[in-house]
């Protein structure tokens, strides 16, 4: 296993530089001058115009601008924003906490809530539990995100007081965002759970463990829910490894200082260092979940091969 994750690693690199390219290189064609971010939006004159493109790097031919970004990024360095002049990887690590705060939270709830339900609702096919289920995560999927943080708001924090408006500074304002980001996540668990445990349960060795005595509660947990966990890990990571998205909408919403809204205030304004580095440690993000997930199959599943 070790040499497996080994490879998955150097795997990885490549990868990484396809996106990062890729993303560079739509970020170089977009109109924006870098050059007018950093002087800002006062008088300037032509000097001082040239002197900063060549302090920017601009100069250069793009594909040797994004080999010295690369070799910064290898040395931690994400470089400094153009609009608000902070270190980029500074900033970015001193937001990514509130991000990941809601991103857990919102795993959590969907796992402890979405699974179980899935569960229920597949040993119980075509039952009234199993509608009520279907029904459920329908409209959580349905439901918009920013709606349903807008209700809860209103109700549970102005009306009824329960919870804050908005902010980050208890664990009291994390309850409701974490909520209204696990809708969608625990529909997944939920249908994913359910399909996959109907499919197990028509298996032929399911049939036969019950025709052999086998306690339904053994029948379903040892021989069913084991071999239907597969494609439900693969959600739960796809999940977490996305959750920097999702949580954009949940961050304005509730004005937390999160990375999601990081990313979308520098897109806004061009601010290409910090669209970069919030790229290049998503990419990392998301790399690193799908080889915790390759890892856990084996836990799970023996005859998962890693040759």
């Amino acid at each position: 296993m070790l040499k497996y994750a080994v490879k998955r690693v150097f795997m990885l690199i490549p990868v990484l530089i396809g996106i990062t390219l890729m993303v560079y290189l739509i970020l170089s064609l977009t109109p924006v001058d870098p050059v007018k971010i950093v002087l800002g939006v006062g008088e300037f004159t032509a000097e001082d115009y040239e002197m900063t493109k060549e302090w920017l790097g601009l100069n250069d031919p793009l594909l040797v601008r994004y080999g010295k970004y690369l070799a910064n990024v290898a040395r931690g360095d994400f470089g400094t924003s153009w609009y608000n002049g902070y270190n980029v990887g500074t900033e970015f690590a001193r937001r990514f906490p509130y991000s990941l705060k809601i991103g857990i939270y919102a795993n959590i709830i969907s796992i402890i809530i979405g699974i179980p339900f899935g569960i229920i609702a597949g040993v119980r096919h075509n039952k009234a539990s199993d509608y009520i289920a279907t029904v459920v995560s329908l409209l959580l999927v349905s439901a918009p995100s920013f709606w349903v943080g807008m209700l809860g708001q209103l109700y549970l924090a102005v009306r009824l007081n329960l919870l804050p408006v908005a902010g980050s500074d208890t664990f009291k304002h994390y309850i409701l965002p974490s909520f209204v980001g696990a809708g969608a996540m625990l529909a997944s668990n939920m249908r994913t759970t359910r399909t996959w445990l109907v499919d197990v349960i028509r298996s032929d060795y399911v049939r036969t463990a019950r025709a052999k005595g086998a306690h339904e509660f053994t029948v379903i947990v040892k021989h069913a829910l084991r071999n239907a966990l597969l494609p439900v890990i693969t959600t739960l990571g796809m999940n977490f490894a996305m959750i920097l998205g999702a949580v954009t909408i949940i961050e304005t919403v509730f004005a937390i200082p999160g990375a999601s809204s990081f990313l979308i205030s520098a897109c806004r304004v061009g601010d290409v260092p910090i669209v970069m580095g919030c790229i290049v440690v998503v990419a990392v993000f998301v790399g690193a979940i799908n080889l915790v997930i390759d890892l856990i199959y084996a836990l799970v599943d023996p005859r998962v091969s890693y040759g």
